[in-house]
């Protein structure tokens, strides 16, 4: 019975169908659309997308150096909020939009200042022309300290990472009767930062504006609430093409870098030069803010700039046919000690201290506005005119004496910084203090020149022969991306001498308050 199934289930699996059974329906086949033309382009990738340089890294699109770079290019705004910078990406190629929208309300016991102190000359508290902005106090509210970035970036091309930045604030020159209302809520743009930078295996080049290498900035300028530049700080920016070479081991930085810059006097036919060298120990850090925003982790460093200049102004005469020629030159140290050291994941119960001294003649312009106050020496003939500056140097630089030979201004500094971040919230909350003092270097060559009629008018006429600042700043980080700061801060200036035809003060003094609120990007 087994073997007659068998059977009969392989005779039914092999017959043939029956005629009439209609065949299977065929498949239908859909023809493949044409393949697509192929558009000759170097760069297939052409998405457009928006993330963050530290996203742009874990994904490739940076290397670790190219990221290095954008950190160090965006720290002197936003600090180590760069790392989460929104940039657009467009294939290979991307540009990182940053800054920050500050409100700043100042209260001065004088009014001697704007928003930017610098180096201004405070008004006398006594009687005469200045008697009454020197006893009058003044509020002001501003915004202009807002600051927009843009940082570009081209794939690397040979070993050569090519990148450029363009930076913007609201202090920009207005003129001289505008309207408070003008002033302070219709700002003009300001050219901060505008260079090109490419970086090879054998050195670095730059282009354009950026800071001065002198006083190696910004890596040394103090946490201050206030606006900087700040009394006795090297402060300043100018168009430059700079030389540097960075040598990186894990224990050490060492940096050389030399540069030619915009010349103070554009007839002079010379252009500025500058140097300097870098120590940095890697391992040895500790938090620090330059200023209010650029809070980042720094080690322990020492930097030795130089400057060297030619001073070039027309002869000490009533109606010059050649120019008088004096040399200027400067010297800086600055350093940055970890006390109690850092890091980034252990910011609090910090302590560090910033420190930078200098020395020079006719480098007045290394400080933001500061002058002095000097004059030329009359002419010797019977009008007593002052004798012509005719525009090839700015004002502070240097001056005549009463014998027709230039003497260059100098000035030596001193500022000295601590910072402190506290346990409260790993370091979002902390304090910093600094001290800065500026003497005259050269009083009895310039003592003479010193216009003595001068009645140091609303901002001080009188020449000054020392500054002392110190100020007191408390730091709160709300949110990662909101900060608000408190300080106060107190300006003594010194005169040469009193002016004869008023009472001996020899001294003013400007208490500011300053409150800020900051909103990084």
């Amino acid at each position: 019975m087994r073997i007659f199934r068998a059977a009969l289930a392989l005779c039914l699996c092999s017959a043939p169908a029956f005629a009439d059974e209609p065949p299977p329906p065929a498949a239908i086949v859909v023809p493949a659309p044409p393949p697509a033309p192929v558009v000759a382009s170097q760069e297939t990738n052409t998405s457009v997308q928006l993330m963050s340089l530290r996203v742009m890294r874990d994904k490739g699109i940076l290397s670790q150096a190219e990221y290095e770079s954008a950190l160090k290019d965006l720290g002197d705004s936003v600090g180590g909020k760069a790392a989460d910078s929104l940039s657009l990406v467009l294939g290979k190629f991307s540009t990182t939009v940053y800054g920050f929208v500050e409100l700043d309300g100042i209260w001065d016991s004088t009014q001697s200042l704007t928003e930017v102190p610098g180096n201004t000359q405070i008004a006398r508290q006594d009687v005469g022309a200045s008697g009454y902005a020197g006893n009058n106090a003044r509020l002001q509210m501003t915004v202009r300290n807002s600051r927009l970035g843009f940082r570009m970036r081209a794939p690397e091309y040979h070993d050569v990472r090519a990148s450029a930045v363009f930076e913007t604030d609201l202090v920009g020159n207005q003129p001289t009767t505008v309207s408070e209302g003008s002033f302070y809520a219709n700002a003009g743009l300001r050219v901060r930062h505008a260079y090109l930078k490419l970086e090879t295996p054998i050195v670095d080049l730059l282009f354009g504006q950026t800071w001065r290498l002198f006083g190696w900035q910004n890596t040394y300028h103090p946490n201050t609430v206030e606006i900087q530049g700040v009394p006795g700080e090297i402060y300043s920016r100018t168009p430059q093409i700079r030389l540097s070479k960075t040598v990186k081991t894990d224990a050490v930085t060492f940096e050389i870098a030399i540069a030619a810059l915009r010349p103070d006097g554009r007839d002079s036919g010379m252009p500025e030069g500058e140097g300097g060298l870098r120590l940095a120990v890697n391992k040895w850090t500790s938090p620090s803010t330059g200023g209010s925003t650029g809070t980042s982790i720094q080690p322990l460093s020492i930097a030795v700039t130089g400057n060297v200049r030619q001073l070039s102004e027309a002869q000490f005469a009533a109606k010059p046919v050649n120019a008088t020629t004096a040399m200027g030159w400067g010297v800086a140290v600055d350093a940055f000690i970890p006390i109690v050291p850092g890091t980034k994941e252990k910011m609090g119960n910090s302590l560090a201290i910033n420190a930078e001294v200098a020395d020079g003649m006719g480098i007045a312009d290394v400080y933001t506005s500061l002058n002095g106050g000097f004059q030329n020496a009359p002419l010797p003939d019977a009008t007593q005119t002052y004798a012509p500056t005719s525009g090839l140097l700015d004002s502070g630089l240097a001056v005549y004496d009463a014998k027709g030979v230039l003497h260059p201004i100098g000035w030596m500094s001193y500022l000295v910084g601590i910072q402190y971040y506290t346990p409260i919230n790993n370091g979002r909350v902390w304090v910093s203090a600094n001290y800065s003092h500026m003497s005259l270097q050269n009083a009895s060559e310039v003592n003479a020149i010193a216009d003595p009629t001068a009645t140091n008018g609303t901002l001080g006429a009188k020449a000054r022969s020392a500054l002392d600042w110190f100020d007191a700043n408390l730091f709160w980080d709300a949110t990662p991306a909101v900060r608000f700061g408190l300080e106060y801060a107190h300006t003594q200036d010194t005169w040469v001498q009193p002016d004869k035809a008023m009472p001996p003060q020899t001294t003013g003094v400007n208490h500011r308050v300053q409150f800020s609120a900051f909103y990084l990007f």
